[in-house]
Parts: structure tokens; C-alpha cells; sequence
């Protein structure tokens, strides 16, 4: 079989009633310039929205398609074994032109029971914020499932929720049963499980307009939100030049920032998994035996387990979410 390579995908444009166009402007992406567009799926095994392979020799093949081949030599061995055909992470750009719904997802267990699939954990790293934009993550002070409904009927809720400004390179982590909403003005990469389960409880009166209404699930969100108050929500990290740092490690994704101006050799053979670099900062190439692939900003790439041996080369700088599992 012809050896796997570093593997760039065709980003699939999602048109929504907040976006805008800076995922266009700020990453050259091939979107229409007359819709407003919220999110860039760079990497997804969700149905339906397969991401679609741009270069080299497997060209057109989807994701799954990939993984139902190349099995362990894709994804690493122990992740093959838990996840299967499936990809585990879907990695997006957002672009918040105006604040998001206000929503939860559910756990892996309750997805499991309603919907027969995962449920969604994810992390958010700022790209680039307005001045004054900010996050809603959990609630200012603890709540009862009573006191919450009551809030969503009598139009309240907000003054519950707990809002925190961000600038470029903030980090949040966001488990299953955090009520959250992204604030207009953001721009942010979203690394997370392959999930696309969503429960609103709030869309900021635009759910009360037909041009704009979409569903709200306050009945099966309800039970599945976490009511106590939520005070520390940022990820505490300090850039370090040319070595990895964490950003977020869950039983779902490992992120870390890697901010390098020099090369960086990356042996990973002992993590039996692929790697995701999603470059959020100038140009960088993997460098993998006589061969390389380059990555630029807004651009993201898969790596596979079977390549756990490379060199990462900045070009001259380059910021990269790199994320593993």
C-alpha cells in the first residue's frame, strides 16, 4: 500500500444568521464574499459533511473513506480500536459577526441514550477580538433547574450569565453541561469531538422571527445543564518559544500552542496517534524524511500516526494549534 502523508482537506463554509466574512479576509478562504459565514469545518467526520482530501495522490477521498483503509496506520492503533471508522476530532474556524445562540451539549452518555452518537466536549483559542467582545460561560452564581426555566419564560436569563472578555490567544475549555454562547466581535479556532449536537435555550430574540427562528430545546437541555457557579474559566499557560505548551487535555483531544522561530523536531512515536496543526500565525512545513508539506495561516493539517517522526519549519515564524489524542 502506498504510504500515507500529511493531508490537507477542502473547508466546508457554513452560512448562519451570525456570521460574517472575516474567515475569508483573514484567511484567504474561497468563500462568497455575499454571505455571512460562521464556520469553517476544516477537518469533520460528521455525516454528511465528510471533509474531502486537496493534495497529493488520495485526493477526493473522504475522512472516513481514509480511515476504513488505512485503519491504525491513520489514526493510531488504540484509536482505531475506540472510535472505528470514525474520526474522533472535528476542527472548525468561527467567525462570530454577531453573539451566538446561547446553548449546552450534552454528555457522552446522554448523546448516546437520545441520539445515538458522542456527545461534545470542545476547547475555543482566540484569534482575534473586538475590543469589549467576550464569552458567556456558565452562570455568575449557582442556579436551580426551576430558577432557569422560570428565567427563558420571563426573558431574564441573561442576568444570570457569567460574561468574560477575551483577547487573541485566551483558551477556554468547555465540558459537557456548560451553558455558553460566543459573543459577536471573535474570531476563534474550535477543536472538539466529532459531535454536532447542539440544544439552544436562547437565540437573543431572533427565534421570535421567521427569517430567522431556528429550534430551541429547552426541555432536553434543562436536565443535562450544570447550575453551579462558574468563576475560573480560562486556561492559565504561558507561551514558551519553540516548545510545545498544553492548552486543553481531555479523554477527547490534547491541544497544545507551538509558537516556533527556529526548526523543531517532533517525535511522537510514542503517542500512537495522529496529529492536527492548524496554523493560526505565519507559514511552517513538516518536514518528513526527503519529503514536505507546507502549512499557512488559516490552513489545517492531518498528519498520521504512521508519520510520527518530522520536523516542523517555520517559514520564518509560525503559531500552531497542534493537537493529538
Amino acid at each position: 500500500m502506498t504510504p500515507l502523508y500529511p493531508l490537507k482537506f477542502k473547508p466546508q463554509a457554513k452560512a448562519t444568521v451570525w456570521g460574517g466574512s472575516k474567515l475569508r479576509t483573514l484567511f484567504n478562504k474561497p468563500f462568497p464574499a455575499n454571505e455571512k459565514i460562521g464556520e469553517s469545518w476544516e477537518l469533520s467526520a460528521v455525516q454528511r459533511n465528510l471533509s474531502v482530501v486537496t493534495n497529493g495522490f488520495l485526493k477526493g477521498n473522504t475522512i472516513e473513506e481514509l480511515t476504513e483503509v488505512y485503519m491504525g496506520e491513520l489514526v493510531g492503533e488504540k484509536n482505531y480500536e475506540r472510535f472505528g471508522i470514525e474520526f474522533p476530532v472535528l476542527v472548525k474556524l468561527i467567525d462570530a459577526a454577531e453573539t451566538l445562540s446561547v446553548q449546552v451539549h450534552p454528555d457522552d452518555e446522554t448523546a448516546r441514550i437520545r441520539h445515538n452518537a458522542y456527545g461534545k466536549t470542545e476547547m475555543w483559542h482566540i484569534l482575534q477580538a473586538d475590543k469589549g467582545a467576550g464569552l458567556y460561560i456558565g452562570f455568575n452564581r449557582t442556579l436551580t433547574a426551576a430558577e432557569f426555566y422560570s428565567r427563558i419564560q420571563n426573558n431574564t436569563l441573561l442576568e444570570t450569565l457569567n460574561f468574560v472578555n477575551v483577547q487573541p490567544g485566551d483558551t477556554f475549555f468547555i465540558s459537557p453541561g456548560t451553558i455558553h454562547a460566543i459573543g459577536k466581535g471573535i474570531v476563534l479556532a474550535e477543536i472538539q469531538q466529532t459531535s454536532d449536537i447542539t440544544y439552544r435555550v436562547y437565540d437573543w430574540g431572533r427565534e421570535h422571527h421567521p427569517a430567522t427562528a431556528r429550534a430551541m430545546h429547552v426541555d432536553q437541555a434543562i436536565d443535562i445543564i450544570d447550575y453551579a457557579k462558574k468563576t475560573e474559566t480560562k486556561t492559565d499557560y504561558a507561551t514558551l518559544p519553540n516548545e510545545p505548551v498544553q492548552l486543553a487535555a481531555s479523554p477527547y483531544f490534547i491541544t497544545s500552542l507551538v509558537a516556533i522561530n527556529r526548526p523543531l523536531a517532533r517525535n511522537l512515536s510514542g503517542n500512537d496517534s495522529f496529529v492536527i496543526y492548524v496554523c493560526i500565525g505565519g507559514e511552517a512545513a513538516i518536514q518528513y524524511g526527503p519529503h514536505s508539506e507546507t502549512i499557512t495561516k488559516g490552513e489545517t493539517l492531518l498528519v498520521p500516526a504512521s508519520i510520527a517522526d518530522f520536523t516542523l519549519l517555520p517559514a520564518p515564524e509560525a503559531k500552531l494549534l497542534e493537537t493529538c489524542l
